[in-house]
């Protein structure tokens, strides 16, 4: 007897369970970070540039460290690199939405952003994208 009850009391558990978990609210929808889609290129130092790879970092921010350290290896006659930390360029991380650091956007001679990561990224995948952009001109 006392194993049926027990068992009774066990699935009666589960079931209420069950409808608690299903009657629970979802969550909240999160808004997604995201990467500029266009930079206007008098914002930045070189604007006559062909590229301007822009790395939106922080000053307490380690990864950005990297970030800054691979991207300045690209800096070349054609391709303009520039470091924006905050909250030193705190107007232009506001005016570019930006939310997250390391932000790295890779513009063209015209604004577009053609390539972005929010995050660390590899020395080869940042090299790479570079180097498929410039094949594309």
């Amino acid at each position: 007897m006392r194993t049926i009850l027990a068992m009774l009391v066990l699935g009666f558990a589960a079931v209420l369970g069950f409808v608690v978990k299903k009657r629970r609210p979802d969550a909240p929808t999160q808004s997604l970070k995201a990467v500029p889609q266009q930079l206007n290129r008098k914002d930045f130092l070189s604007p006559e540039s062909a590229w301007l790879v822009a790395v939106f970092t922080s000053s307490t921010c380690d990864a950005c460290r990297d970030v800054v350290t691979k991207a300045k290896v690209l800096a070349s006659h054609d391709v303009a690199v520039q470091v924006l930390d905050y909250p030193g360029m705190r107007a232009l991380h506001e005016r570019y939405a930006i939310e997250a650091v390391p932000t790295t956007v890779i513009a063209d001679s015209h604004g577009i952003v053609q390539y972005g990561i929010i995050g660390p990224v590899t020395a080869a995948d940042l090299w790479a994208a570079m180097a498929k952009l410039t094949s594309r001109v």
